[in-house]
């Protein structure tokens, strides 16, 4: 399922990465040029023209209705959330809090379970599609403009920062200047939440996916994904690993063999979905190779709770960081094991 993808495991279909070249688009062929248009956005598939400010805003994928909602718009539809989910009402509890404050009722919920929903898509009239943060592939982007104006993404797949997501979707629904300032809101928000784990400073976290039922392997996600983009971007530093990448990798995780382990030695903490802290770590420190890794050995690992809303937040989003920032910083802080 492509949002559970997303936000749980990276499957290999979605690592495949094509990056189609740039091309009109549906939405920009009924126009030369773009003098006195509402709008132009530049994304992976060419050019966006928005004619005039959007009433009715849609979103597709994951975070761009947060984006709308964090600037008091509140989307005709959305895309309906699986992974991650508390209560089974396909909505985060963040956003359900936003909802309230602005006493809205739940927009469509569009169900991705196969893929996008074109019709229920185009059922809400929507003026724009918001997918900054996404992995819509040239042809669906093709099929949603001929509904409204699409926002793709802007280079990799999935591997749009919060910055980047905020910045497109913003400057679509007329709210570019809001947008920068929620930016920089985030930001200085973040950072302060970080300041007040300083167990945390200088730490070197690394994001990886463990199958208890093979250790043979691990796979380690990488700075396209926004969950260790996200902590650096915060200024903390990146395993060495990171550095033995090509500078143009595109791929989300790499697999590093148990047998060759060593690489993952200066890793200070590792961040792992899981289920409970103590089955994981006896397991990974019953391994006679990954129980060599200093981090392992001495029970630096923290373990996100896997399916909850708090592990769909380690994919930064517009809403998500004021309710999950500071438990999330505050699990990785605790597997540092100096705890202050």
């Amino acid at each position: 399922m492509r949002l559970s993808r997303t936000l749980g495991l990276i499957l290999a279909a979605s690592l495949s990465l094509t990056v189609a070249a740039c091309s009109s688009s549906p939405a920009s062929e009924h126009s030369d040029h773009h003098a006195g248009a509402f709008a132009t956005i530049e994304h992976v598939y060419g050019t966006t023209v928005i004619p005039k400010k959007p009433e009715r805003v849609a979103s597709v994928a994951w975070g761009n209705n947060e984006v709308a909602l964090a600037l008091g718009v509140v989307p005709v539809g959305m895309a309906k959330m699986t992974y991650g989910d508390d209560d089974g009402n396909g909505v985060y509890p963040w956003v359900e809090d936003k909802l309230k404050a602005l006493d809205a009722k739940t927009p469509v919920l569009f169900d991705e379970t196969d893929g996008i929903n074109f019709e229920a898509v185009a059922d809400t009239k929507p003026d724009v599609i918001l997918a900054a943060f996404s992995g819509i592939t040239k042809e669906e982007y093709e099929t949603l403009s001929k509904i409204a104006p699409v926002v793709a993404y802007p280079s990799i797949a999935w591997g749009t920062s919060l910055e980047q997501t905020i910045e497109m979707n913003s400057k679509a629904i007329g709210k570019e200047a809001e947008g920068q300032e929620l930016v920089k809101d985030l930001r200085t928000k973040s950072e302060s939440t970080l300041a007040s784990f300083p167990e945390l400073q200088n730490k070197k976290v690394l994001f990886a996916s463990v199958d208890p039922s093979d250790l043979s392997k691990l796979s380690v996600f990488t700075l396209p994904d926004t969950r260790p983009g996200f902590l650096r971007d915060l200024g903390l530093p990146q395993p060495k690993l990171m550095d033995t990448l090509p500078k143009d990798n595109t791929r989300f995780f790499v697999e590093v063999s148990s047998e060759d382990a060593d690489r993952l030695n200066d890793a200070d903490v590792f961040a792992v979905y899981g289920d409970t802290k103590g089955k994981l770590l006896k397991q990974l420190q019953a391994d006679p190779l990954l129980s060599k890794i200093p981090a392992i050995k001495n029970g630096h690992v923290a373990v996100i709770p896997d399916n909850t809303p708090l592990a769909a937040m380690a994919n930064p989003s517009a809403l998500s960081l004021d309710w999950g920032l500071k438990k999330y910083l505050g699990i990785l802080a605790d597997a540092t094991g100096t705890k202050q």
